[in-house]
């Protein structure tokens, strides 16, 4: 497989490399008329939806196979294109990290397929995600609208008794809730954050041209960049969050459980996780839209999701047979109801609008119990809201892996060590961004 010269090493030296032995392709059409598809994921929810597809759609079969989450299975599927061999039918692919496969013309162009069509279907959000320089490249899988996760517990011991709906008030609740020795929310740097608050604030700092050779960066100029980390240095000088604990990481779940850490600033994928992580806070947490910058206001970005997208083949028997198992786990009524209600958080507008999703006040857990986490709130109502007003026309970089990547490289000390601001981390990873692109090849502006 031949490709162009601006092909990006989307992973530092530092991620995991995933042998090739390990990736294989399922084999194309049996001698009985059997197709084979193998579909690279990490989503719990889809392997859900294959025995009714395969019920349903007797000569294809499917295997899904989790060649590793996210950036595990970049390195593994680039490594795999990169031999010309091993790579899956369908791959799991981040809404931020498409592009790149876009650009590379890895994956197929399921217009050609009839996607097209789908635009009032999925949220829009999710499908401006997928639709890019005109082409729709991916379905969406599930979706990750921010909303506002607070533990209200520790909101009324703060005397918080009204939830901020702007910035200025999170603000204010920020410092009522540091006095009690909890902080308001926490964030050690992270990229994926950084990208859905500037998106939040109106921030545009990246476009790519449509055929791939100009890439504009623009973060030090850009205003809605400007606003959020202002702001954001704002509450890391005066101690407000909690800058130390990393994401995701046991002290971090710890900090949710006993209330040390108050709020989160997150994606709609959120509830099953608090459940598991910090079980302690059944009852106590509760969901509201996000904050934002003038009274009344309603946007929203996008915090996490993914798609699925069909790897470039000449085979097209394999095209076909592999868009139809896409179709039935993102299109299909009963293909994202098993996913929906297996958790995930869903990515169509029909599912956004169900009554038994909009009421639902219970998560189930591992044991199979009811769990009202969210104290009997109609939680999916708010997020249902949240997915609604996602802002669209946010563009993420051809090379956004590599980009997050080194986020931290060149921010963090504005985090933990507090020795530059926010705003000159920023503008180091603008130099950094810069000199990679021309790098790859990029004309950058």
């Amino acid at each position: 497989m031949k490709f162009d010269k601006r092909v990006v090493a989307m992973i530092g030296a530092a991620a995991m490399i995933v042998p090739l032995a390990a990736c294989g392709g399922g084999s194309g059409t049996s001698a009985h008329g059997t197709t084979n598809i193998l579909v690279w994921s990490w989503d719990s929810t889809l392997p859900r939806t294959v025995a009714a597809f395969e019920k349903a759609n007797p000569t294809i079969k499917v295997k899904v196979t989790n060649a590793g989450t996210n950036k595990e299975e970049y390195t593994a599927l680039n490594n795999a294109m990169s031999a010309g061999k091993g790579a899956p039918d369908i791959a799991q692919i981040e809404y931020y990290a498409l592009p790149e496969y876009v650009i590379r013309q890895n994956v197929e162009n399921l217009a050609d397929l009839g996607a097209s069509s789908y635009k009032t279907f999925f949220t829009p959000g999710t499908w401006s995600s997928v639709h890019i320089n005109g082409g729709v490249y991916a379905l969406p899988l599930d979706s990750g609208p921010m909303a506002f996760f607070y533990n209200k517990d520790v909101f009324d011991k703060a005397g918080v008794t009204s939830v901020p709906t702007t910035w200025d008030e999170f603000y204010q609740a920020a410092k009522k809730i540091r006095a009690t020795g909890s902080y308001i929310t926490s964030d050690s740097g992270d990229a994926g954050f950084f990208d859905s608050m500037t998106w939040q604030a109106g921030a545009k700092p990246f476009s790519t041209s449509a055929d791939g050779k100009n890439v504009t960066i623009n973060l030090t100029g850009d205003k809605g960049v400007q606003k959020w980390t202002g702001y954001w240095q704002k509450m890391i000088s005066e101690g407000l969050i909690d800058t130390k604990t990393a994401g995701w990481s046991d002290d971090w779940n710890k900090g949710l459980n006993d209330g040390s850490i108050a709020s989160l600033l997150t994606g709609a994928w959120m509830p099953y996780n608090l459940l598991t992580g910090a079980p302690d806070g059944s009852g106590k947490w509760r969901v509201a839209q996000m904050p934002t910058w003038k009274k009344g206001g309603t946007e929203n970005a996008e915090n996490g999701g993914s798609s699925l997208a069909i790897v470039k083949s000449k085979d097209s028997a394999k095209v076909k047979a592999a868009y139809k198992f896409m179709e039935y786990a993102c299109h299909n009524a009963t293909g994202v109801k098993t996913r929906v209600d297996a958790g995930a958080f869903p990515a169509d507008n029909e599912s956004l609008a169900s009554k038994d999703f909009l009421d639902q006040t219970a998560m189930v857990d591992a044991k199979g119990a009811k769990n009202e986490y969210f104290g009997g709130q109609q939680y999916n109502k708010v997020l249902a809201k949240a997915a609604a007003d996602v802002v669209t026309g946010y563009k993420f970089l051809p090379f956004e892996v590599y980009a997050r990547g080194v986020f931290s490289d060149n921010t963090g000390a504005a985090y933990t060590g507090k020795s530059l601001t926010l705003q000159q981390g920023v503008a180091a990873w603008q130099k950094n961004l810069d000199k990679y692109a021309q790098q790859q090849g990029y004309t950058v502006k």
